[in-house]
């Protein structure tokens, strides 16, 4: 939400709502209860998955409200009776929330998300943290993909025009937490800090009688460091235009079309005859991780990532769930539930997660404990960090230890996590009971 200060209460599935009125009215709403969020798989042919959005659902839980007007949109709706209504006015989270920090690879049955508390205040988190991790994760797993087939190079967000308004800033932010370098979102420079770029478009060569009228305006207002699009007209004819506007100090010159591969080898070619051998070259044009891999031999400096970043090259949610695993029995001790329906099934009971890691420091397997956490053998890495406690948020980090984070993380993989052909989960999932 643009607005800061407003309450993410009614970013909420009704049905939500519904559950908690009928467990208010038969007595079992204030049962201790622990939910899980977790992918039962990864999208298709995915070898590993990155955590993101962590940040922005503890500010979402920090402002999950019930205040005045959020009470006067459900009671002008007829949502839940005026027991429920009571409820709501005085409800605050008073629970524990667990999870994976920001930037973190998981696997499939990671229990991303574990949320302590009675049901009637678990329960209604649910809608707004799928929302938030299915979305930034998502988009955080094709980035890393892409700045891994980058091999060094920078990338840039540049996917705004492509996506609603408010999911370009998300976008922004899980691309940078999986390497990208900058974004074009002002939205993300102000919210978040993310360092933004941009020069001009078609358009601003167009508007011109000439290339070369377009290219000077440039120059002079932004300087000869600046990047110049060169593929309006004639590249050829633009390169030897931007050097002689600009000449051999020019920034860079941005292609957007065509054979990315050959063109690249052409202008820089072209640059180096006419002095300007320090000019970068960069590409755009709906570039995706396998587009960014067969550019990896061309003398490119840099990526312009849009469309398919900000729809999850092709995977535009990660297929989270969250689901009641533990609750609290008649007998006041916790029982372990689980869903057993086919192909949506759960793992019933309260989990705890470690990476086990080889003495060489690669990742071997992804080691889930139930009930009880699984047993360090010295080489391994607990996976859970402490988020919220009593209902206060103590998980706030800024972005660049995520950023730090995922390098690390993915680090860890053995060497097949870094192909981009279809495969298997690149270390499994063990569960101990």
């Amino acid at each position: 939400m643009s607005d800061t200060a407003s309450s993410t209460a009614l970013l909420t599935d009704h049905y939500e709502l519904t559950m908690l009125q009928a467990a208010l009215q038969a007595g079992t709403a204030h049962r201790r209860s622990v939910f899980e969020l977790f992918p039962r798989r990864l999208p298709e042919g995915r070898r590993y998955g990155v955590v993101a959005g962590v940040g922005r659902a503890l500010e979402a839980i920090e402002r999950f409200r019930f205040d005045d007007e959020v009470l006067g949109a459900l009671d002008a709706g007829g949502v839940v009776d005026e027991q429920t209504l009571a409820w709501l006015a005085d409800h605050t989270f008073t629970g524990d929330v667990w999870g994976y920090p920001e930037g973190e690879v998981y696997l499939p049955y990671s229990p991303l998300v574990v949320v302590e508390g009675t049901f009637a205040e678990a329960v209604l988190l649910e809608t707004v943290l799928l929302s938030i991790y299915n979305h930034d994760s998502a988009i955080a797993s094709a980035a890393s993909r892409m700045t891994w087939a980058a091999g060094g190079r920078p990338c840039i967000e540049m996917g705004s025009r492509r996506t609603h308004e408010e999911a370009a800033v998300a976008a922004a932010r899980a691309a940078y937490v999986a390497g990208f370098e900058a974004t074009s979102n002002l939205a993300a420079l102000q919210r978040h800090g993310i360092p933004t770029t941009g020069t001009s478009a078609h358009s601003f060569t167009l508007l011109h009688d000439t290339e070369r009228d377009a290219f000077t305006a440039q120059v002079t207002s932004l300087g000869r460091g600046t990047t110049l699009l060169v593929d309006t007209y004639d590249i050829a004819e633009a390169v030897r235009t931007a050097v002689d506007v600009a000449g051999p100090e020019l920034g860079a010159v941005r292609l957007d079309s065509g054979d990315l591969g050959l063109l690249a080898h052409e202008v820089r070619a072209q640059l180096d005859s006419l002095g300007a051998t320090g000019t970068k070259i960069i590409v755009t044009s709906d570039l995706d991780e396998y587009a960014i891999a067969a550019l990896a031999a061309a003398p490119v400096d840099g990526y312009g990532v849009g469309t398919q970043l900000v729809t999850g090259s092709g995977h535009p949610t990660s297929g989270f769930v969250y689901k009641l695993v533990s609750r609290e029995g008649d007998d006041g001790q916790m029982v372990p539930v689980a869903k057993r329906s086919k192909d949506k099934g759960s793992v019933g009971g309260r989990k705890y997660a470690l990476r086990h890691l080889s003495a060489d420091g690669v990742a071997e397997a992804e080691v889930v404990g139930i009930g009880t956490p699984p047993r360090d053998d010295g080489d391994d890495r607990e996976l859970l960090v402490r988020l919220v406690r009593d209902g206060a948020v103590v998980g706030h980090e800024p972005l660049s230890a995520a950023r730090e984070r995922h390098l690390t993380s993915r680090d860890e993989l053995p060497l097949p996590a870094r192909m981009l052909s279809k495969g298997q989960p690149v270390i499994p999932t063990l569960h101990l009971d």
